[in-house]
């Protein structure tokens, strides 16, 4: 790690912004605004908020996951250049802050640039990002939250951590873990879960009433389909791919900064371990730690890059 921490221009990250953009709508276009299995039920969400589908074509509980089509439903044109549009958007500024999070704690420009670089250049992207799913949107805030944490700002962090749970419900865990981190008061974070609680209630019960319940139920029937299929596996293996071997090599020797990563990493597994006991699961689900795992293996590749120049 540098001891002076190293910056970048505003030209210069004007480049490295058009750059991953690029980079990302390159990896990206091939796919570009596909829809199968629950990218069909988020585009009919946004197509809903549009007037264009009933409410009796929606499907529980992707509707409940209203924010990330609502942001593409109020996006001019056609709904699916639109929703595609906003994950291409979502994909980008992560990149952006994930090189923000290295610098954040002192790292160098060439960890800035490879932490982005690992966020854009990975199959999940490659595979998953072009559909109109809520994925991009959620990783995008939970990037947001990681910039909020290292660079010591509670009360952006909680904003993150709100957004996060409007895209998808899972990500109220990142309110719970800066509750019990005492990264913030316990009044302000009782008051962050119940914004996000209301938000939730309002979904399931005000704006698209009329919905059947959901629930995940454990089963062991689950479990052992999951072992037997070999897509879903090998989604699972590509998306472990380079990011997660990395980053645990880079948790071996982590800056002091990048510690609370860990147990927020430990804590965001949890639904995607119990999803995996109830439904059927992808590489969406490695995908979705990404921002957590990202600054470990960007040091780690920079360090090593490092010692091979010496």
């Amino acid at each position: 790690m540098s001891t002076i921490p190293e910056r970048f221009s505003n030209k210069q990250w004007a480049v490295l912004a058009g750059g991953f953009a690029v980079l990302a709508l390159l990896v990206m276009m091939w796919r570009w605004g596909g829809t199968v299995e629950d990218s069909q039920a988020y585009y009919d969400t946004a197509r809903y908020l549009r007037g264009e589908v009933p409410a009796s074509e929606l499907r529980a509980p992707f509707p409940y996951r209203l924010l990330a089509p609502a942001v593409a439903a109020a996006i001019p044109g056609d709904t699916r250049q639109s929703f595609a549009l906003l994950n291409w958007l979502c994909i980008s500024a992560t990149a952006i802050m994930m090189a923000l999070s290295v610098l954040r704690i002192g790292a160098s420009r060439k960890a800035a640039v490879i932490a982005g670089l690992l966020m854009i250049l990975s199959v999940p992207t490659y595979w998953y990002a072009p559909y109109l799913l809520t994925d991009p949107a959620s990783i995008c805030a939970r990037a947001a939250f990681v910039l909020a944490v290292l660079s010591g700002q509670p009360w952006l962090a909680v904003l993150a951590g709100v957004t996060a749970s409007a895209v998808r419900e899972e990500n109220i865990l990142l309110l719970v873990w800066l509750l019990a981190m005492r990264r913030i008061s316990i009044p302000a974070g009782l008051a962050a879960l119940a914004l996000a609680g209301a938000w939730m209630v309002v979904v399931r019960w005000w704006l698209i009433p009329g919905l059947p319940s959901y629930v995940w139920a454990p089963s062991i029937h689950t479990v052992i389909t999951a072992l037997k299929d070999v897509r879903s596996l090998a989604s699972l293996a590509t998306a472990v791919g380079l990011v997660l071997p990395l980053a645990l090599l880079g948790m071996r020797h982590s800056a002091p900064a990048l510690q609370p990563l860990k147990s927020l990493l430990l804590l965001m597994v949890l639904p995607p371990l119990y999803a995996a006991l109830c439904v059927r699961v992808d590489g969406r689900a490695i995908w979705g730690l990404y921002p957590m795992l990202v600054p470990f293996a960007a040091m780690y590749c920079a360090a090593w890059l490092a010692r091979r120049r010496a």
